[in-house]
Formats: C-alpha cells, structure tokens, sequence
C-alpha cells in the first residue's frame, strides 16, 4: 500500500486536542500542563488559527521555518519521515523544499492536532535541554515559553540575567522585541517591567491558559501557587477502566482521551480489561495522572 501525504495534511482526527496533547507530553515526557497553556496563549486551542501579521499557523503557530526546521529534525521520529527528507538547508540556513505542492502539504500539518502538538512537545524539549545544560538547574514551564517568546538565545540570556539582577528592566536588554511586545515589556503607566515582573507575567498567563482549556477555575494563593480545584463529572466506563471527564468537559472528548491512553499502556497487544481509573489530567492532577500510568506499566 503506497502512502500518501496529502492525505494526512487534510486529515481530522476524531480524537480531541486535549488526547493529542496527553499523547504528546507523554511520549516526550514535556509537561502536560504546559503544553495545554502553550496552545491555548497561541491558539486558543483552535487547531485551524492563522496569524494576520505573520506566517504563523496552527494549534502552536507555528512560522513556515520554525515548523520546517523541527520538522526536519523530529519528523522521522514519528512516522513523518516522507516530510523529513523533503525538507533541506540552504547555504544561508533557511529550510527549503522544492515541491511546492510537498511544500503545502508539510506545512499543512501544523493544523493537524496530533503532529502539531508532538512537534510542539520536542520543540520544547530540544530548548529544556539546552536551558538546562546552561543554568544547571531544572527548566520550569515558564522557562520554555521564554524560549519559544524570545528565542533559546534570548531565553538563555534573560533567564541568566534574572538569576543575578532580576530588578533590571527588561526593555534595556531587548528592545526590539519590545517595540513589538509593548504591553509585555511595558506596564500601563508607561514604565518599564523588570526581568522578574515579566517572568512572572509569563507564568500567571500560562496558569490562566491552561485552566481555560482543560475547564477549571484558578486562583492564586498568597505564596503564588495556582489552586485549581476541579470539578468532577458523571463517571463513564471504558474497556473496564473508570473516566472522569474533567469540570466543564464533554464525556466524547474525556473518552478520547482515555483510548488514546489505554492504547498507549497497551501497546499493539490485545488490550487487558483494567480496575483504574483514569482522572484527566487537568492542571491540578496531571502529575497524579502520569503516577497512575506509570503504576500500570505505561
């Protein structure tokens, strides 16, 4: 049977995006809890969102050659290797492929949920390693959304520069990128936010996001910590396991989720009934939910 790309850039999954991204942050082991914050500040969770001012698409938004570039470097690794090989660097470094049609049709993939967010995931792999490597220190969430705001270049300076001064102003250090980002870079009075002001921005925005997409409330303690307390719905039964579709979820789209994570404990072997049961992996019980798969051999 021959295989054919074209198919799979027009193709909808049936599964949801949040079972998408629980696939991907567990192949990858990327934080579920990040990437649901990521897609819902890029996106708002709309796997067909296109930028105005940039090339920018997708679940992610991806530009043309930041999708090129992972692509290129992850593609292989998830059955995308058709794309991998089409893709080439040019003397000046910039991705090209010659097909056009090739072209769109890689390009293409950054609206399909599952390839967005997988590629999404080692993109922020690749920049957890390279943050990690030079603060030695574990990279947090927010650490990774630097480095996909500014760049692993820009992220690596700021954060570095946080650790020893984190008073200074963030606007002295990248002013191009505040002349885009005012609102960012600057407070309503006009005054410039510090390194830490920013940073901390940045966390309470993907807290917010992430609660916004996996449909619970959140409210910050006095020590800064986000709360998220979550209400839970009607249980359902799938293969023997019991779903909890998380506040404000639909019982189809917790049901994805849960296949997609039966497969995966799983595997290709007939699947075994099992006594769990499977909470979705909200913000506040995405680490529970990884304990309980690796408790069943995921």
């Amino acid at each position: 049977m021959s295989f054919n790309p074209f198919a799979i850039a027009g193709k909808s999954s049936g599964a949801s995006v949040q079972s998408a991204i629980a696939s991907a942050s567990q192949k990858t082991g990327i934080d579920f809890n990040y990437l649901m914050g990521q897609a819902q500040l890029e996106s708002g969770m709309r796997t067909n969102a296109r930028a105005s001012t940039s090339s920018a698409s997708g679940l992610y938004q991806f530009i043309d050659q930041s999708w090129l570039r992972v692509m290129k470097q992850h593609g292989a690794e998830h059955g995308l290797g058709w794309a991998a090989d089409s893709i080439k660097t040019a003397s000046n470094g910039r991705m090209t492929v010659s097909d056009p049609t090739m072209r769109r049709a890689i390009l293409n993939l950054r609206n399909d949920p599952q390839t967005a967010s997988l590629m999404a995931a080692e993109h922020a792999s690749d920049n957890k390693d390279a943050i990690e490597q030079s603060l030695g220190r574990d990279a947090t969430g927010t650490d990774l959304y630097m480095a996909h705001f500014l760049g692993l270049g820009g992220a690596r300076s700021f954060l570095g520069a946080m650790e020893t001064n984190p008073g200074r102003s963030g606007a002295s250090m990248f002013p191009a990128a505040a002349r885009a980002n005012r609102n960012i870079f600057y407070g309503s009075n006009g005054q410039p936010r510090s390194l830490e002001q920013i940073y901390s921005r940045f966390a309470a925005k993907l807290d917010k996001g992430a609660s916004i997409a996996t449909g619970t409330t959140s409210s910050r303690a006095s020590d800064g910590f986000a709360m998220n307390p979550v209400t839970m719905a009607s249980a359902m039964e799938i293969d023997g396991a019991t779903v909890i579709p998380g506040a404000g979820e639909s019982g189809d789209n917790a049901g994805a989720w849960a296949k997609a994570t039966l497969d995966q404990i799983n595997g290709s072997a007939s699947r075994q009934t099992q006594s769990a049961s499977l909470m979705r992996p909200t913000p506040n019980t995405a680490r529970l939910a990884y304990m309980m798969l690796a408790s069943l051999g995921a």
